[in-house]
């Protein structure tokens, strides 16, 4: 018989208790716990921020003399500290100085609990395109030696993508933290200290016949 879905667990209540949007804020709090990605004074970017609570919780991450930007389709409705600003725009589309504007440089860590509109078929594969345009945003977003993490649905691809991810880091894995729902397919990737792509070397011009 299949488990029934919990739609108000501890997490959910615990969020309402002390004023985070949605029971999320814990999935990124004991991603930091764990992983150590932000720290005070962080400038951190949110890639799809709504409704907000992974902006309260990065906010308090960070400390007031850090920031917090966060992009999404939809607005944010619910307040933010004031070291928040949102807008509203496509990460894919949008120049890279609208999100850094208000701070002196880039990001020094990127964050994303973003998701495909899910169908039942295929979320896993949407989900990996999704992260795969985040780290080809990378470059003109985070600082090097950054961290990140971003949500991805667990299936075939998904090895693949951590691959990638440490490709672009020195360190790179995945998480699967207690405020995840059990029945739920998410995990997080996480990568530190960002090196940004491998570039080879030009080789030299050949030798001359008979040089």
């Amino acid at each position: 018989m299949p488990r029934v879905r919990k739609l108000h667990d501890g997490y959910f209540h615990q969020a309402k208790r002390e004023g985070y949007v949605a029971r999320s804020a814990y999935k990124l709090l004991e991603i930091n716990e764990k992983k150590k990605l932000v720290r005070k004074g962080d400038w951190v970017l949110d890639l799809g921020c709504a409704p907000g609570s992974w902006l309260q919780a990065a906010a308090e991450l960070v400390g007031p003399k850090g920031r917090v930007v966060g992009i999404d389709l939809k607005p944010v409705d619910h307040p933010m500290p004031e070291n928040v600003r949102t807008l509203v725009g496509d990460l894919t589309t949008t120049d890279p100085s609208l999100l850094t504007d208000t701070v002196c440089g880039r990001f020094k860590v990127v964050i994303s609990d973003m998701a495909p509109n899910t169908t039942g078929a295929g979320d896993d594969f949407r989900s990996v395109r999704l992260c795969r345009a985040i780290l080809e945003r990378l470059p003109g977003l985070i600082a090097p030696k950054g961290n990140l993490t971003m949500k991805v649905f667990e299936g075939a691809e998904m090895p693949e993508l951590v691959a990638e991810t440490r490709a672009l880091f020195t360190e790179a894995g995945q998480f699967k933290p207690r405020a995840s729902r059990e029945v739920s397919r998410e995990t997080y990737v996480f990568a530190k200290g960002y090196r940004g792509p491998v570039t080879m070397p030009e080789s030299a011009d050949p030798a001359e016949p008979g040089a």
